[in-house]
């Protein structure tokens, strides 16, 4: 008897963020220094910068998870890690009559939200986000607070997609 073999998960790690406003560029440091470490088949990698269109796009090709890279306000220190998976249901809502979405405004949220009513994208999510010191002002480079977190952030990406990768919750 032959077992028929499971397809493999694809993943996708997206990092995002404005590389002109400093630790706003956290997500496309993390994913950056990802790609060329290496990654397992079934995960693609890719630095989306400001492009939530593209990002959006990117999920409609079949993806059954998405690990999302970001800077994030939540109060902590600059350089605090969080892993968050953001309810999908509330932003799986059907986009009403007369509701607009600006594809030049698509953040990470307005791209799930997106993604999700038109059906395109319903895998799981996670997010793993740094809270960033300066991303007010124009300049290049992560703080030190920011940039000492990307190893600790690539070390928790790579616990998250061995679950991911394992998990047998959220089949295609």
């Amino acid at each position: 008897m032959t077992t028929a073999r499971q397809p493999e998960k694809q993943i996708l790690v997206a990092g995002v963020g404005n590389a002109w406003l400093r630790d706003d560029a956290f997500g496309g440091a993390c994913a950056r220094r990802l790609a060329a470490a290496g990654v397992p088949d079934g995960v693609t990698v890719m630095d989306f910068g400001t492009g939530g269109l593209d990002l959006a796009y990117e999920l409609m090709r079949g993806y059954d998870a998405l690990v999302l890279l970001d800077a994030t306000r939540q109060g902590g220190e600059p350089g605090t890690l969080y892993v968050v998976e953001p309810d999908m249901e509330a932003l799986r809502r059907p986009i009403e009559d007369g509701e607009a979405i600006d594809p030049h405004g698509m953040d990470p949220r307005t791209v799930l939200r997106f993604v999700g009513a038109i059906g395109g994208f319903n895998g799981r999510v996670v997010v793993v986000g740094c809270e960033p010191g300066a991303v007010d002002d124009v300049g290049l480079g992560l703080t030190p607070a920011v940039a000492g977190a990307v190893d600790r952030a690539l070390a928790l990406v790579g616990e998250t997609l061995d679950e991911l990768r394992a998990e047998a919750a959220h089949p295609r």
